[in-house]
């Protein structure tokens, strides 16, 4: 265990993004991952047309919440992001032609990513927030696109937008708006201080 960190067992993360992981492990807690089965796509049907901030921190909650129950005593943490283009909020493409007629909409305009995040413990909600950055694409060529599908491969099926910004989706983009961690798909700033306050995390 960390010196940082004070439970008993390690942060419990309802998610099985790698990315998400390695952002905690960084910051020196230790992590179990438990992916949590929930149908997203039906949970975003049954909302409707909610702002999609309020959306991405629903979806973070009954993570964490589903997790929880089976995981008595231990902090969780649910995450999710959408992507919203004006009203219109994206998904992650299923394969190769929906994420280029993503990129296809969204180049050349900015995009706005909803991160939320949630912190459950025994059914009780310890936080829930969302933060937002905005993203700017450059207006490239087809013949880039079609160059980025290739070298990308099946990563693009991976995050909304058909983009993982850490990797070769950089070259998709000429302006950011926003923390790292956000952006990435895990804020972190009121998520370490719920921990905090609740003694998980050193003060």
């Amino acid at each position: 265990m960390s010196a940082l960190w004070l439970a008993d067992g390690p942060l419990v993360l309802a998610s099985k993004s790698a990315v998400r992981r390695a952002i905690l492990q960084a910051a020196a807690i230790p992590v179990e991952v438990i992916v949590a089965d929930i149908d997203e796509r039906k949970i975003e049907e049954q909302v409707g047309a909610k702002d999609p901030g309020e959306v991405a921190v629903l979806l973070a909650q009954r993570k964490a919440e589903a997790v929880a129950k089976n995981a008595p005593g231990r902090f969780i943490v649910g995450a999710d992001q959408t992507l919203a283009f004006g009203i219109k909020r994206f998904t992650k493409p299923v394969d190769r032609a929906s994420a280029r007629a993503q990129l296809q909409e969204l180049r050349g305009h900015t995009h706005s990513l909803h991160s939320g995040v949630a912190l459950v413990r025994d059914g009780a909600t310890l936080y829930a927030g969302v933060d937002t950055a905005k993203l700017t694409m450059r207006n490239f060529s087809d013949q880039f696109l079609e160059a980025y599908l290739d070298a990308a491969g099946t990563a693009v099926t991976q995050t909304v937008g058909g983009y993982q910004l850490e990797r070769l989706g950089i070259h998709c983009f000429e302006r950011i708006e926003g923390t790292h961690n956000t952006i990435l798909g895990l804020p972190v700033f009121g998520l370490f201080d719920a921990l905090r306050k609740a003694g998980a995390l050193a003060g």
